[in-house]
């Protein structure tokens, strides 16, 4: 049978056991992250970036995750069957593989289905740190690879220090800063099947779970609720979703990513970090910058550092232009740490 890797313009053509197409190319420059143990996880081909925007390839540990942004996701079955069939063939260490259809049918399409294999790898090994992992359990694979160097961020820079994780999914900022020896970890999220993964993790690393610590609540509630108990901590991490809406509040990152960081900002001690990320692909790398500039002008929060997404996940190489300029920032996936500074 022939394979089916991608034209620079996105459409499939027979495999003839050349090097030179996108699909190949990729593989290629990912060749330094096939740990020999393959517990690792990263993003084996990026299509937005290297040749298809309906297409993106991860690896979690030993298991492949396909995700498949057609519009129509019937109409490139046989393709996507040949690629999970080329790469069993060229990865052969692979002993699981998921297609997830973001405009599927079912929610189990949405979800993921298994493809070939027993089951999926249930946890990853990232900077030396396990992650518990649910790769079928939402539309998203329970860990998020475009995060990574903050993850490593948080491990070298979070030892003795208090940490407040919103909007916490399945908790691996939280891990991360635990990793590095923060004294205290209150992970918030409105859903506990994803804080349950998250005490997955915890075990994993051998660290105490303190239920108290990780709380089911939406974000606008919690907030009122520390700041009426006066808690504040040396680091809350700003991750919410691109858009949602509940009876407690909305959250906007195209027009509202200011609000939520004051929000939070009376949260944090003196000289502590606010990680503030939006990852909303129509904002642009400058817009969202003069919104931090903007927020900075009052001489109480200064912008740090900024955090690359790493290189497998934003791409190797580029065809076509992004939706937007994501520059400063290497991704729309925009990551900024703001240190604060409290009046006296």
């Amino acid at each position: 049978m022939d394979k089916h890797p991608l034209r620079a313009d996105g459409t499939a053509e027979s495999y003839n056991g050349r090097m030179d197409s996108p699909f190949d190319l990729a593989i290629a420059a990912r060749q330094p992250l096939f740990d020999d143990t393959h517990e690792s996880a990263f993003r084996l081909f990026n299509g937005f970036t290297e040749g298809d925007p309906n297409l993106s390839l991860d690896i979690y540990a030993r298991t492949l995750v396909i995700h498949n942004y057609a519009d129509d996701p019937t109409k490139n079955q046989t393709y996507i069957e040949d690629i999970s069939n080329y790469l069993q063939t060229s990865l052969i260490w692979l002993r699981a593989g998921i297609l997830k259809q973001r405009n599927g049918i079912t929610q189990d399409d949405k979800r993921g289905v298994l493809l070939f294999g027993d089951s999926p790898d249930a946890k990853i090994n990232e900077h030396g740190v396990w992650y518990a992992l649910d790769l079928t359990m939402n539309r998203d694979a329970s860990f998020y690879l475009d995060t990574s160097l903050l993850r490593k961020w948080l491990i070298e820079n979070m030892r003795g220090k208090s940490v407040l994780n919103t909007f916490a999914y399945t908790g691996s900022f939280g891990v991360a800063a635990l990793a590095g020896g923060a004294s205290r970890v209150v992970q918030v999220d409105h859903n506990h099947r994803f804080l349950d993964l998250a005490k997955e993790s915890y075990k994993l690393n051998q660290f105490a779970v303190n239920r108290n610590d990780l709380l089911a609540l939406d974000f606008f509630p919690a907030v009122s609720r520390f700041k009426t108990g006066k808690q504040t901590f040396d680091c809350v991490i700003l991750d919410p979703p691109f858009f949602s809406s509940t009876s407690k509040g909305k959250v906007d990152q195209e027009k509202e990513s200011a609000r939520l960081i004051n929000k939070v900002r009376p949260l944090i001690n003196d000289g502590g970090y606010l990680i503030a990320i939006n990852n909303a692909l129509y904002v642009s790398g400058s817009d969202y910058m003069r919104t931090l500039e903007n927020l900075c002008k009052d001489g109480y929060l200064e912008i740090s550092e900024l955090i690359p997404v790493p290189e497998h996940f934003a791409g190797y190489r580029q065809v076509g232009k992004p939706i937007t300029d994501p520059a400063p920032f290497n991704h729309s996936t925009k990551i900024a740490a703001l240190k604060v500074r409290r009046k006296a």
